[in-house]
Formats: C-alpha cells, structure tokens, sequence
C-alpha cells in the first residue's frame, strides 16, 4: 500500500472500523453465555469463527503483494517524472475509478479491494453473520460494521446492494426473533444502513478531491521546477549573448584598429628601420589576440547558431514551430553572406520572438520567414495570415508575457543601427521586417577572422 495513506486519521478509522467489530461479536457471545441461551455453546464458536476469518483476512491481507486492478490508485498517488507519466497517471485513474475507490484503502488499508480473494472472503463473512444471527439476535448489531465493510470493499452499485441486503436480513432476523413488527425493528437497520453510505460516500468525494488537490501540488512543484531551469536557461543565454556582443564591440573591434594602425605604421617605415620589428611584433599580437576575442564571441553564440550558418538555423526553428493548424515556411533570397555574429544573433531572436507571437496570439494557419540578402542590407521578413492586430495599441512594455514583444525587437535592431517595421490591421494578417545595413568592410573583416 501506499503510505501515504497511513495518516493518523486512516489509522484511527481503521482501528476503530476493528474495534466496533470485534466489541459487537464479544456482546453477541456474552451475551449469549449470560443469558443462557438455548445455543450459547454454537453462538460462541461461530462468535470465534468469524473473528477468526475478520483477524486472518486483514493478516493476509495485510501481507499480501499488490492489489490487481489497484493501477489507477498507485498510478495517481505515485506519479513518476515526465508529462507522459503524469497523462497514463490520469487516463488510468479516469478508467478504474469506479472500480476501485480510493476510501477502501483509508478506512480498511489491511484488505485489498477488488480482488476475488476479497470477494470470497467478504462472503464467507457475511454468511457465517447470517448463521449467527439465525442463532442470537443480538448478532443484528454486527450488521453495522458490515455496512461499512461491503461499501468499502466493492464497487459503489454492488456495495449499496449489499448494505441493503444486510438491512433487510437483520430486519427479518428481528421480526422472527422478537414475533412482532415494531417500528424499531425497520427504523434501526435502516438507519443504520443510511449513515453508513452518507459517510462512506461522503468521504470518498474527501477522499478525490484531497486526491485532486495533491496532483495538482505535485504538477504545480513539476511546472515551477522546470520554469525555474528555463528561466536559467534563458538567464545563461542572454549574459552570453550580451558577453559576445561586448567582447565584439569593444575589444574586438578595438584590436582590429590597432592591427590596421600598425600595419600601415609597418608599410610607412623603411625596411631597416630599428622601429620596423616591434611594429611588426606588435601588429602580430594585437592580430593574435584579436583571432582570440572572437574565438570567445564565437563560443558565446547561441547554441542554434553553433552548427550551422544563420539560414540553417531559421530553417530549423521554421520546422519545429508548431500551432493549431499551422504551416511555418522559411525562404532565402539573394546571395547568403557570412554575418557579424551580433547581427545573426539579432536577426534569429526577433525571428524566435515573431513566432511565438505568431503562435501564442494571432491564431494563424500560414507563416513565412524570408531571410533576404541585399548589396549594403540583410532583411527578415515575418508573415502571417493571421487575426492581426493594431500596432499602435501595442502596449510600450510586453515583456508581462515572458517573451520579447516589439519594443525589444525595435531596440535590439536600433543598437545595430538597423530599423523594425510591423503591417498589420484586424483581421488582415501581420507583416514584420527588420533591415539592418551590412558594410562591405565589415563582411571582409568577419571573413577574415
């Protein structure tokens, strides 16, 4: 079993559910012996008997391995890690509910519900009561716990049956005992028998939505744990993303000066002039450590573009961007170019950022990427056949969402000296294109690096 049901309240119920039976099976046989019964000497073994079958079921029971058809609780109260455990967790709760309730477990941990051992047992029980009351009719009072007994163990429809089964037999048993009808004689069993179901049933809904309450806690501490390892992620991403453009900005692009300031300090000096060998040592360091910054830029660049070139990775952030109905294509026109890696880095996050727009709110079937090379230019055009939206309502900050809206794309394309231009209207789609300018030094010095 699982132990997370042996909670003080459970192990109270069930410790009281033993005592009220074996308490009322003691009553009969003493009161049987006192009052001299004509079959007292039958009444206390069958009194023994049945305590006998109670104490070796809930033994056996108890030692017994796992139930059969016992997968949707050990499933729901067990979840193991990954979304697919978590849906079998559910499909197989939603399919055996009714088969095997969760409040068997609670008040009688020791007996396994829904086996034919069970059965069996449960109704060798309740025909050795139905002799004992034959016999004494004090055994009437055992009925109670049998109530409790019958809806624990079987499924809803078959353990009302029986509880109702059990009313009518000690009914029976208190008419032919006493040779009289007597409104105590229906009113008791009956009675008995209602506040036996309210409570089962009452605490079997308990039981569910504590259950329900309990995955939701686990999936919530699942879900924060994995929102806080992007969040990391994403951290990581960014300071290395920020790291690369830095180092590119500044060291690197300081030393590539130095470098063609002294080669053309080195071509201005005669040949034998004393200066012309630290000029060239020097030219030879700042070039060394210039091929270094940009080893660190390169190792600091999103892992998409580690692999590949720029259109590669568009291409296959088009193949994994999935929605409701939707088809991503990715194009490239015009002659591909090797990019700075701040400018590959740009153009792919406001390509990321567009699409899970696209995804998350426009509602589109059809999206386009075009990756466009131009003479003094490079151009990511998004599309979408989408609901659209009205730019200028856009509110300033929409980072509330967890992603980059159009204000970081603007700036991020800004500090590459580039610009960012949305079309878009309700119900006609959005089109977004961002131009940044490419040099032709600029390409010749990624090149050469």
């Amino acid at each position: 079993m699982d132990s997370r049901s042996h909670t003080p309240v459970t192990a109270a119920l069930r410790l009281c559910l033993h005592a009220l039976l074996t308490g009322l099976l003691a009553l009969v046989a003493v009161r049987a012996v006192g009052e001299a019964a004509p079959h007292a000497g039958a009444v206390v073994a069958l009194v023994l008997v049945m305590a006998a079958v109670y104490g070796a079921g809930a033994v056996a029971g108890t030692r017994g391995g796992a139930p059969a058809h016992s997968g949707a609780r050990t499933a729901a109260v067990q979840p193991e890690g990954g979304a697919g455990a978590r849906a079998r967790a559910e499909t197989e709760t939603e399919t055996e509910t009714e088969t095997v309730r969760p409040r068997g477990r609670a008040f009688s941990p020791s007996l396994r519900p829904g086996t034919r051992a069970v059965a069996v047992w449960l109704g060798g029980l309740c025909a050795l009561w139905i002799v004992l009351l034959v016999l004494s009719p004090d055994a009437l009072w055992v009925a109670f716990p049998l109530y409790f007994l019958q809806l624990h163990l079987l499924p809803t429809r078959w353990g009302v049956t029986a509880v109702l089964t059990t009313a009518a037999a000690a009914i029976v048993s208190f008419v032919a005992h006493r040779q009289e009808i007597a409104p105590g004689a229906f009113i008791g069993p009956l009675l008995g028998a209602a506040v036996a179901i309210a409570t089962v049933l009452g605490y079997d809904a308990l039981f569910r939505e504590s259950e329900r309450r309990r995955e939701l806690i686990v999936e919530l501490v699942a879900t924060r744990a994995e929102l806080a390892e992007a969040e990391r992620t994403a951290g990581t991403l960014a300071e290395r993303e920020r790291l690369a453009r830095e180092i590119h900005d500044t060291l690197a692009q300081g030393l590539s000066s130095i470098q063609l300031l002294l080669r053309a300090a080195e071509r201005t000096l005669p040949g034998d002039a004393p200066a012309t060998a630290h000029v060239r040592a020097a030219r030879e360091a700042a070039q060394a450590n210039l091929a270094e910054a940009r080893s660190f830029v390169r190792a600091l660049t999103p892992p998409d573009l580690e692999h590949g070139s720029l259109a590669a990775a568009l291409e296959r952030l088009c193949a994994r961007t999935t929605g409701p109905g939707l088809s991503v294509r990715f194009a490239v026109s015009g002659t591909p170019v090797e990019l700075p890696t701040p400018y590959e880095v740009a153009l792919l996050r406001t390509a990321q950022s567009a699409l899970a727009n696209t995804v998350r709110h426009a509602g589109a079937g059809r999206a386009e990427i075009t990756l466009s090379f131009m003479d003094t230019s490079v151009a990511l055009d998004v599309v979408d056949d989408g609901r659209g939206f009205d730019p200028a309502a856009v509110p300033v900050d929409e980072r509330g969402d967890g992603g980059f809206g159009l204000p970081a794309m603007r700036s991020r394309a800004a500090t590459l000296g580039g610009t960012l231009s949305v079309e878009s209207a309700p119900g006609q789609g959005t089109a977004l294109a961002v131009t940044l300018p490419v040099a032709g030094t600029v390409l010749g010095e990624e090149r050469a690096a």
